[in-house]
């Protein structure tokens, strides 16, 4: 299956939040929607789930226009939707046959995602009863109730220990080996890293960066370098970088103990080594650049 979000605009009360929002999500392909606070994710989600209609533009679904009613869809929104002060085995079996499945379906697959994610012993307690982080669990057991074959996980992460996002990091894996279509929106990067080969990033109702994660590190890598060394000479690093090799390389960002450095068309990074070992500096690593996703996400949003 392949999701194509193409071109949506959208306003509320005469402001428009939306600005032509395109980006494509294929199955077994995890997509990591990112965007800061207000970018502009939960609209571009609830106009997926059909929550409110778009202004101009379109979802589709291998070409034709998606309607959610039509398939089974796993949605955890980032705010919890639950019933606070019902039972949990009540409302997720409530909800499993609200969703089209029989009641046996509805209690099998209830006690086996409590089980799965580690809530059984709560099945008769209210939710609001219930730590944060094993509501996110019961949050999570909705979600893949009804073996959903389109996902969307808003911040699944939020108040999961360490043991409980192992045991999520898992299920992410399984899902995505089955081929469903998957849409993860988080502001924890590591995690956006882990399970998404595409990303889409969105600010201020734009996208401003779309495309296959690697590819996109290696274009941001490009004709950079990290050089380290100890925390003393870094200074002299730099000033030497300004005065004697200024032709070659241009200081891109400093740190406590590194520099990164970008070379000028036509330089080599030999070229630069080499200079380097001639000053006789002392270097503890010379290599190329690999931004992380945090990085990218600063360097294109961050100044905003």
């Amino acid at each position: 299956m392949e999701l194509e979000v193409k071109d949506l605009y959208k306003s509320f009360t005469g402001k428009e939040v939306l600005h032509g929002v395109s980006f494509n999500v294929e199955s077994g392909k995890a997509l990591g929607l990112l965007g800061r606070n207000g970018a502009g994710k939960t609209t571009t989600i609830r106009i997926i789930m059909d929550l409110f209609g778009p202004d101009k533009g379109q979802v589709l679904l291998n070409n034709i226009k998606f309607n959610p009613k039509n398939h089974q869809i796993g949605y955890l929104p980032e705010e919890r939707g639950l019933y606070p002060k019902q039972k949990v085995w009540d409302q997720l079996l409530y909800l499993g046959q609200l969703r089209g499945l029989t009641v046996k379906e509805a209690k099998e697959n209830t006690q086996y995602w409590l089980k799965r994610l580690g809530v059984e012993e709560y099945t008769d307690k209210k939710l609001e009863t219930l730590s944060k982080g094993n509501q996110q669990k019961v949050q999570l057991a909705q979600t893949f109730l009804c073996n959903p074959e389109i996902i969307i996980l808003d911040e699944p992460f939020s108040g999961l220990d360490p043991v409980n996002s192992q045991i999520l990091k898992d299920i992410i894996n399984e899902l995505i080996a089955e081929e469903k279509l998957l849409i993860f929106s988080s502001h924890q990067m590591n995690y956006v890293e882990e399970f998404c080969e595409e990303i889409a990033l969105i600010d201020k109702g734009d996208i401003v960066l779309t495309g296959n994660l690697k590819d996109i590190k290696s274009e941001y890598g490009l004709n950079r370098l990290t050089i380290s060394t100890s925390h003393e000479s870094i200074a002299q690093l730099q000033d030497v970088f300004a005065d004697k090799l200024s032709h070659i390389s241009r200081v891109f960002e400093k740190k406590k103990n590194y520099l990164i450095i970008e070379l000028l068309p036509g330089k080599r990074k030999n070229d630069l080594l080499q200079a380097i070992v001639d000053l006789n500096l002392d270097i503890e690593r010379f290599s190329t650049y690999r931004p992380s996703l945090a990085d990218i996400f600063v360097q294109r949003v961050g100044d905003n």
